[in-house]
């Protein structure tokens, strides 16, 4: 019961966090592009690390290789799909306010959802692997909502109101967490490891489509490097305990 209450904790005091940042005041360049690198780089530790290692220990190298490109394609169809709103399109296009909104929300909470299913199929496993992923994924909430919300906060004028937006897309990513570890409760152990590989596609799809690019590595190339860094040490240390 601690270890779930310690992962609905982290699921959101991340997203929490970097909204309040975001609405009060919106910090540094090298912090915030400091945190996307150190995330991405956790993300992707956590999935060649402990993900795709434990996958391999329940499944087949080819159904686990099958799976990690099943998740990365799935994440790519969703950014068709919805991709997330840039503020720079917004102001040049002018969309409708309400248009503008939705679609931002709607692009979030989906986002949300297989973040969640990571999470959850982790916790499938050991709930160290779970708390280690959600730990990574609230990092990176944590920078994405301070991005987040300032947009969302000039579309609608209302501090509030723009917070409560963004924190009820929390409810997603709770859901996606609820789904995969409910539904993979009692699966057999070839869909456990299929699961893992899926999860690490997810999470190797955001840290390269959408933290990275987001992190202006090439603009502070020593900063990202040392968080990159930063970020695989504490992936490899809480492998450890």
């Amino acid at each position: 019961m601690n270890d779930l209450l310690l992962i609905l904790f982290l699921i959101f005091t991340g997203q929490t966090l970097g909204s309040l940042i975001g609405l009060i005041k919106k910090p540094g360049k090298v912090a915030l592009y400091g945190s996307l690198s150190f995330a991405a780089s956790m993300m992707i530790a956590i999935s060649f690390v402990q993900l795709i290692p434990e996958g391999l220990k329940y499944a087949p190298i080819f159904l686990i290789a099958i799976s990690f490109f099943a998740g990365i394609t799935i994440m790519w169809i969703v950014d068709r799909l919805l991709p997330h709103i840039n503020p720079e399109l917004i102001k040049k296009e002018k969309p409708s306010v309400e248009r503008s909104v939705t679609m931002l929300v709607i692009g979030i909470a989906l986002h949300n959802i297989p973040e969640g299913l990571a999470i959850g199929v982790g916790f499938t496993i050991t709930a160290k692997l779970g708390i280690a992923i959600a730990l990574a994924i609230a990092i990176q909430d944590l920078p994405e909502n301070i991005a987040t919300i300032v947009p969302l906060y000039n579309l609608i004028k209302k501090r509030v109101k723009a917070f409560i937006i963004l924190i009820t897309t929390v409810l997603f990513e709770v859901a996606g967490f609820i789904l995969g570890y409910l539904a993979l409760e009692g699966m057999s152990l070839s869909w456990l490891g299929a699961s893992l590989a899926l999860a690490a596609g997810f999470m190797v799809y955001i840290s390269v489509e959408e933290l990275i690019p987001s992190a202006q590595v090439t603009k502070y190339p020593k900063m990202a490097i040392a968080a990159m860094i930063f970020g695989v040490i504490c992936v490899l240390l809480t492998s450890m305990i």
